[in-house]
């Protein structure tokens, strides 16, 4: 009777202890229920704070402010959004006296004018400029409908966009009036030091202007106008002088093909006291002549000691430079084989932020610059992910920092050893101990190039296991996967989505292929990539051969995914190698590049460049459909401004066509990435769901 007894208990002990094991995978929902900040901003004359958090797709604004005493920051959230509708909250700046905050709601208007309305709000969707007092009322103003909102340093007023022209706003007596009438679209406002004159880029098509009015005497000019494209304009610390960008026009130039070489660009000093605007540097002719963008609120930065700091890479990676404003021979601030990305001035003009891989080529970190005397000092170390530098008036850094099991968050730094979470217990109840720590993964492609990826093992893998595999691959192409979670949302939650994938029992790879960033400008500029050749489909063979010669690979159950340009690859694996790849998901992904091409570039055609244009479609999944047997989940939003919707509808004829299986999951009136937060956990639960039915053994 004992022995009949014990014989179920033992087997109930069994099965709560495994329940108790099932129940310690995370859902997706908690793998995904982070909020994530963005747009950190700091004063810069008092020791404010403010960013936007999105939480599960309601996105609010949030601001913090040193106490009195000094030891900690107050923080507290200022809007009270509820919904997960779709709205972007961006282009926060504070007021001139700082008592209020400017934000604009909304997202940017399609080529017909239509603003993003996912959430199938009925009554449309505005992008709209907003107003919320910081004096403990939390007033919220409707102030008007626009863009761009540029706060004037001398009076309360705001300038601002609407249509391509120029508004401005009075925000003491909250009235509004047109400012310019011009041709082309305006952008890139920047007021004056004194307020009396605003400057801005004049954008028309294969060629732009910087203009400046003046306000007393309501007079436009036109600096030094010409057929380049003129932009990021910088005004002098006191106003006497502007500095720009000028980059020349290259018709024949198109996009997603190698760029390593081109026509010089420049930098050019106007002043207004002699009137005289002279070119004070110029790019030496090949490596470095192609401009290359940062991540900062300007391009250009005028320092205190009358310094301009800007990007070059005539040492193949993107560094920062300083030239006098009377000209001569610029300085490398940032030496090193690495690449930075976001960059800061700060409040006194004195110093540069910036966070890039320097020695630790799949992570970034913080580093701190003085001008003068040109010695970077590293202030962030680790095992974590931190990038958005700013510092406050008194000299305390602020940024946002992730790890590979923790999402990003807003940090402060109160000393040197104490750095505080701007919201506390943010991540209480976060499943961290549930994901796993990425592993740096190098291998070499079939043309020796080396690859970098990270791998997400699964905890619960045992010895002789056979596990069905993944492989990821990001958008861009002009992007780099990191050891951690990643500083754009959109990577954020992919890198979410293999974490999940990982608990699931996958193995997962997320692989950085050539013509991605973070690795120098050749590897950027890859030969023969994207529509001059697919040169990057030997990193997706050689990421494949990689999986394969792992003992706890399952050889016949490898999956591909990946979301824009990684769909891409992700239909060009499944066309040109289904006996390698089972199965696919492919969301909104590139199926024929003159397609695309012409997306990005109306000016683009085909008929007059048959040479690319047949190399550009030969370089394309719809090429090999022939080919393609493996099946694959196609998801896609139809407001999609980046790949057309057309791009899904055509791959989808011709699938039905070879009579290969797919599945489909369509958005309506969603964009490429997704501002709904229901649609990235529909889109990822279909995909682990698809996974499931095709990877995994019945």
């Amino acid at each position: 009777m004992k022995k009949a007894l014990c014989l179920p208990f033992f087997f109930l002990l069994l099965c709560l202890d495994f329940q108790s094991f099932a129940q310690k995978k995370p859902t997706l929902e908690q793998i995904m229920s982070y909020s994530f900040p963005s747009n950190l901003i700091a004063s810069k004359k008092s020791e404010k704070l403010a960013w936007v958090q999105n939480k599960e797709g309601v996105r609010n604004v949030w601001f913090a402010q040193m106490k009195e005493k000094g030891r900690a920051f107050d923080s507290k959230q200022l809007t009270n959004y509820t919904e997960d509708d779709g709205q972007a909250i961006s282009q926060l700046t504070f007021t001139r006296k700082e008592n209020a905050l400017i934000y604009v709601r909304g997202g940017g208007p399609n080529n017909r004018g239509e603003i993003p309305n996912p959430a199938l709000i009925p009554d449309g969707a505005f992008r709209q400029i907003w107003r919320i007092s910081l004096n403990g009322s939390k007033e919220i103003d409707l102030l008007t409908t626009g863009n761009n909102p540029t706060i004037c340093p001398a009076q309360d007023m705001m300038a601002f966009t609407r249509g391509g022209q120029i508004w401005v706003y009075d925000l003491k007596l909250n009235v509004e009036k047109p400012l310019l009438k011009t041709r082309g679209g305006a952008g890139e406002l920047r007021w004056s030091p004194d307020g009396k004159k605003l400057g801005f880029s004049s954008f028309r098509g294969d060629h732009a202007f910087i203009g400046i009015y003046d306000l007393a005497k309501k007079q436009l000019n036109y600096i030094s106008p010409s057929v380049d494209n003129d932009g990021s304009l910088v005004w002098s610390p006191d106003g006497a002088q502007i500095a720009f960008l000028r980059i020349p026009n290259e018709r024949k130039q198109l996009i997603f093909e190698p760029h390593r070489e081109g026509l010089p660009y420049a930098i050019w000093v106007h002043s207004f006291i002699t009137g005289k605007t002279q070119q004070v540097w110029q790019a030496k002719p090949g490596v470095g002549s192609v401009f290359r963008n940062i991540s900062a609120s300007n391009q250009l930065f005028w320092t205190a000691n009358n310094q301009i700091v800007f990007p070059y890479e005539g040492d193949g990676w993107t560094h920062l430079y300083a030239i006098s404003a009377k000209g001569g021979t610029a300085r490398l601030l940032t030496p090193g084989k690495f690449e930075l990305q976001f960059v800061s001035l700060s409040a006194d003009r004195r110093e540069i932020l910036y966070s890039g891989n320097q020695n630790d080529l799949d992570r970034q970190h913080i580093w701190r610059i003085n001008v003068r005397k040109g010695k970077p000092v590293q202030l962030t170390t680790g095992k974590g992910v931190e990038w958005n530098p700013v510092m406050t008036p008194k000299g305390r850094l602020a940024y946002l920092a992730s790890t590979g099991t923790l999402p990003a968050q807003a940090y402060v730094t109160l000393s040197p050893n104490k750095v505080k979470p701007l919201i506390t217990n943010a991540l209480k109840d976060y499943p961290a101990k549930s994901l796993v720590e990425p592993q740096q993964i190098v291998f070499n492609s079939k043309d020796g190039l080396k690859i970098h990826a990270q791998l997400f093992m699964p905890q619960n893998i045992r010895k002789g296991d056979k596990r069905p595999a993944v492989l990821f691959f990001h958008g861009g192409s002009r992007r780099q996967m990191l050891l951690g979670f990643h500083h754009r949302g959109y990577y954020h939650n992919n890198y979410a989505m293999n974490q999940y994938l990982a608990s699931k029992g996958y193995i997962v790879m997320s692989v950085n292929y050539r013509s991605g960033i973070g690795y120098g400008m050749k590897f950027r500029e890859a030969l023969n990539y994207g529509a001059t050749g697919a040169s990057e489909f030997q990193d997706v063979l050689a990421a494949g051969h990689y999986l394969q010669s792992r003992t706890e690979v399952d050889a016949k159950r490898i999956g591909l995914w990946g979301g824009s340009y990684g769909g891409y690859l992700t239909a060009l694996g499944l066309a040109r190698a289904s006996d390698m790849f089972a199965a696919g998901v492919d969301i909104h992904g590139v199926h024929d590049w003159n397609v695309i091409v012409k997306n990005f570039i109306p000016s683009y055609n085909p008929s007059a460049r048959k040479k690319f244009a047949k190399l550009a479609y030969d370089s394309s999944p719809i090429a090999f459909i022939k080919t393609w047997r493996s099946p694959v989940l196609l998801i896609h939003g139809d407001d999609d401004r980046n790949v057309p919707f057309s791009e899904t509808v055509d791959l989808a004829e011709s699938l039905r066509k070879q009579k290969v299986v797919f599945e489909q999951l369509v958005f309506p009136d969603e964009v490429h990435g997704f501002l709904l937060h229901r649609n990235w956990v529909n889109a990822y639960k279909a995909a682990a769901d698809f996974f499931d039915r095709k990877l995994k053994k019945k």
